[in-house]
């Protein structure tokens, strides 16, 4: 008999952010694990698990909190290969429900990634 889908029926498509230079700022995500959809001069998108995008358009960044998170499976170990890669990420925070940290992209967003706490099929 099929498994039923348990999964919610919506989900994120898009997001986007503001990048003094989108190419600059696509190497970072990259660096960090995201895959690469287009690269252009206009815009450059990239790829998060369950199929996100992450769209990086020209023009002047703010910096600040980052428009999202991102969680990761092992919060622990993400810090860890964020500090061999230099990317200075803040010391964890341990919380009730997340672990979390912070790291500042090319543009000074302020980017939190938090350990996951996904029950069921992702």
């Amino acid at each position: 008999m099929p498994t039923m889908d348990e999964r919610p029926p919506i989900w994120v498509g898009h997001v986007a952010m503001v990048v003094s230079d989108p190419a600059q700022s696509s190497d970072w995500w990259e660096g960090i694990g995201l895959r690469r959809v287009h690269r252009g001069e206009d815009i450059s998108i990239l790829e998060l698990r369950g199929g996100t995008h992450l769209l990086l358009f020209p023009g002047e960044p703010e910096a600040g909190p980052a428009p999202f998170d991102c969680m990761v499976d092992d919060v622990d170990a993400t810090h860890a290969s964020f500090v061999v890669r230099n990317l200075a990420p803040d010391a964890i925070v341990r919380g009730e429900i997340h672990d979390q940290f912070t790291v500042r992209d090319p543009d000074g967003y302020e980017v939190q990634f938090s350990n996951s706490h996904v029950e069921g099929p992702v």
